[in-house]
């Protein structure tokens, strides 16, 4: 009888190779959060997916880049993924980037890069969240280079500086970061 994961290990990460913990759901504060990919109590507020049932209930598997079938059926094709962008989070664009750089540096690199990442999304969450721009800032930590990320948090750090801005204008200091990200080269 083969015994299979109740919870994954990295959760932030989707068994598919969605960026889960870039996700606004996943720093909702109260019953509607979401624990992640298959995390703690995540089959009490999610149905299972065929990704999870293939990778981690009868593989063990963490993400679908573990697997020698990598990738199968279950997958479009890249160029899809690219072309079915919608406005809302996750971004699908980031899945096969991501599974093909956990198959090619391993899990661990990426999660590395991932909790980067996290701690980038954080601070603009902490710092410049005005109530309305959670999910900008999501997407921005899930697509945009980590050096623009972080370019961006020191110029709008600045910029609040120079300003004066108080501490407590949560509407400028959104706009100000905002402004910042949408002005990014990489974002033209």
């Amino acid at each position: 009888m083969k015994i299979t994961k109740q919870t994954k290990i990295y959760p932030t990460i989707g068994v598919c190779g969605l960026d889960c913990g870039l996700c606004p759901r996943y720093y909702t504060v109260g019953a509607s959060r979401c624990p992640g990919c298959y995390g703690p109590d995540f089959s009490n507020k999610h149905p299972s997916c065929s990704f999870i049932t293939c990778c981690v209930k009868k593989k063990n598997l963490e993400v679908c880049a573990e697997c020698s079938e990598f990738p199968c059926s279950k997958f479009k094709d890249s160029e899809e993924y690219q072309t079915s962008e919608t406005s809302s989070y996750p971004p699908s664009r980031k899945i096969i980037p991501n599974l093909n750089f956990i198959r090619e540096h391993g899990i661990k690199t990426f999660i590395e890069q991932q909790r980067r990442r996290i701690r980038l999304l954080e601070k603009m969450i902490k710092d410049f969240d005005d109530g309305r721009s959670r999910s900008s800032y999501c997407r921005a930590a899930a697509l945009l280079d980590l050096a623009d990320l972080e370019n961006s948090l020191d110029n709008a750090k600045q910029k609040l500086k120079a300003d004066n801005v108080k501490p407590g204008d949560k509407k400028t200091k959104a706009k100000i970061l905002r402004e910042i990200l949408m002005n990014l080269p990489s974002r033209k």
